[in-house]
């Protein structure tokens, strides 16, 4: 690939993480104004998110003498979590950060230990209520995870690798027309993942605010201030992160340019969350004993991906 020539080898690499620690903000905007638009509303700025992280850091924190330290940590292990995930994610064909031999297997888990402690801080605070989100929170990611590494399992048998950065290298146009049916079905059952993992509709609706049908947003119910700030900034990078997974596996097709891989990568995000909002702007959240069906309808699809992969 193309680099400067002018600029250290290492530092192109820092480039995409940096980009997804700022502009990571910008997915929900986009998200939210595509939903005004369907709904013929003016809508939120795009900035929106900015405003309210400057907002929230500037405020104080309240905690409840009945909480512990877990109820603390959980905003900080989640933004920790999704920034090392970020690490490992390659962007527009640039290696990540962080690359080796089955780091697929580090990715699903570090997101993993961060949703782990959003669910003991909303237990922590003792309230069934947050018991209920955190009980459904941790049966739907349970489901999701058998489907993510479903679908990655067949990409990984049609590239030969167990890298991320390994897939996104070696996947081709010549990949997806020898292999097109298995790189479509995995990419749908990944589709569902990231609909899930990020709290979007059919699975969970982030604007919500009925109690019988909250997931995510019952468990942070009880933070506020710099945590809740967290909490929704680390929101949007895993948007950012899960997003740039999806790009390497879809986009086969990137130049020798540097700057313009960049530049189709982002294209791709943009394009993601207008489409996210154009199916939370046409369709309804699915009843809570519906999503299970989903989820394991995203599994068989990713099931016939490996079956036709091993074929």
């Amino acid at each position: 690939m193309e680099t400067l020539s002018f600029i250290p080898l290492f530092i192109p690499l820092f480039i995409p993480p940096l980009m997804a620690i700022i502009l990571s903000p910008l997915i929900p905007g986009v998200i939210n104004r595509t939903k005004a638009l369907f709904g013929g509303r003016k809508g939120q700025p795009i900035f929106q998110l900015y405003y309210d992280l400057w907002k929230l850091a500037g405020k104080g924190a309240v905690y409840s003498r009945t909480t512990s330290w877990i109820f603390r940590a959980g905003p900080i292990a989640g933004l920790s979590s999704v920034l090392i995930a970020l690490t490992l994610i390659p962007f527009g064909g640039i290696r990540a950060l962080i690359a080796f031999n089955g780091d697929i297997i580090l990715f699903a888990y570090i997101l993993g230990l961060g949703r782990v402690f959003t669910i003991l801080a909303a237990l922590d605070t003792g309230s069934s209520f947050e018991g209920m989100g955190a009980s459904r929170e941790a049966q739907f990611s349970t489901l999701a995870e058998v489907t993510l590494f479903l679908g990655l399992s067949a990409v990984v048998i049609k590239t030969g690798t167990f890298s991320i950065s390994g897939i996104s290298k070696a996947l081709s146009l010549d990949t997806w027309t020898s292999s097109l049916a298995v790189l479509v079905l995995a990419g749908i059952s990944i589709l569902a993942v990231f609909l899930t993992e990020n709290c979007r509709i059919p699975v969970d609706d982030p604007n919500t605010h009925l109690e019988l049908t909250m997931i995510h947003e019952v468990m942070v119910l009880d933070h506020g201030g710099p945590d809740l700030a967290l909490i929704l900034y680390a929101g949007a990078l895993k948007l950012w992160v899960l997003g740039a997974l999806m790009a390497g596996i879809i986009l086969p097709v990137l130049s020798s340019n540097y700057w313009m891989n960049i530049l189709m990568t982002s294209a791709f995000l943009f394009i993601l969350s207008v489409s996210v909002g154009i199916i939370e702007s046409t369709m309804a959240r699915l009843r809570l004993r519906r999503i299970p069906q989903l989820l394991i309808g995203a599994s068989a699809t990713a099931v016939i991906a490996l079956a036709l992969a091993l074929r």
